[in-house]
């Protein structure tokens, strides 16, 4: 069976950020089973070489590259590497983010800035180094620049113990959307997906427990899902179906935040 032509991304170079492991992990494996060359970036090298064995032995292409979204050196580095490999980076998905479960009382100065260096600036550095670089290589004329910002649900609806880093989710979301506009003009497209709560290996635990089984009693459709619900619009806004869309921000969250 051949690919679907509305999610064929034959010919597309993507990083994605934070991807040795959960969302970006499973981001990386439908991207290159879409047909792009994949560069998976994130501070853990070693399950980085795992996540690229796989998307190899399934017939994908990738590359493993060391990135730290917060230092702007690691960052321009990375997106080196990734251009000797396999070209411009066109797609450029900024997932790579840090949550905490303390509340507020609870968080130290250092913990405030450790969730924005990641969450906020990781996402700025990750999105302009693409940006430069692809404006540099001719995303005016050819319309094919593609960002994707990871936010979260806690962005728009309070959960316990998401005080900053529903903070910083809400940031990521503005920057998305001003970024959008900033580059209108200049063929790159920004959108932003905000989760919710997904089976993943961040939520084992929790949703492992008494205590999870209960805060899951309290969505609306009283479930979990699997993360994979959110490759169809990941795929759909890095393709060329998603021409006409930018700025937007897809909730995709079960219900939850209804």
């Amino acid at each position: 069976m051949g690919r679907d032509p509305h999610y064929d991304l034959t010919g597309r170079v993507a990083l994605v950020t934070g991807a040795s492991s959960g969302l970006g992990a499973g981001f990386a494996k439908a991207l290159a089973a879409a047909g792009a060359k994949v560069v998976l970036a994130a501070r853990r090298a070693d399950k980085l070489a795992e996540q690229v064995a796989a998307i190899e032995a399934a017939g994908g292409q990738a590359i493993a590259v060391s990135m730290d979204v917060t230092d702007e050196t690691s960052t321009k580095a990375a997106y080196d590497a990734a251009e000797a490999a396999f070209g411009t980076v066109d797609t450029i998905v900024a997932n790579a983010g840090v949550a905490t479960e303390k509340t507020a009382l609870g968080l130290s100065v250092d913990d405030v800035d450790y969730l924005h260096a990641a969450n906020v600036r990781g996402v700025f550095l990750t999105a302009t180094e693409g940006a430069r670089r692809l404006e540099a290589a001719g995303s005016r004329e050819k319309e094919h620049g593609r960002v994707v910002i990871i936010g979260s649900i806690t962005a728009e609806k309070i959960f316990p113990a998401t005080s900053v880093y529903g903070a910083t989710k809400a940031a990521a979301r503005h920057l998305g959307k001003a970024l959008a506009r900033e580059w209108a003009r200049r063929g790159i497209s920004v959108n932003v997906i905000q989760p919710g709560y997904f089976e993943s290996e961040m939520t084992a635990d929790l949703f492992g427990s008494e205590a999870g089984a209960k805060f899951v009693a309290t969505f609306p459709r009283q479930r979990m899902r699997p993360a994979s619900d959110l490759h169809a619009p990941l795929l759909l806004l890095c393709s060329d179906a998603a021409r006409g869309i930018t700025g937007a921000v897809i909730t995709v969250d079960d219900g939850q935040t209804l």
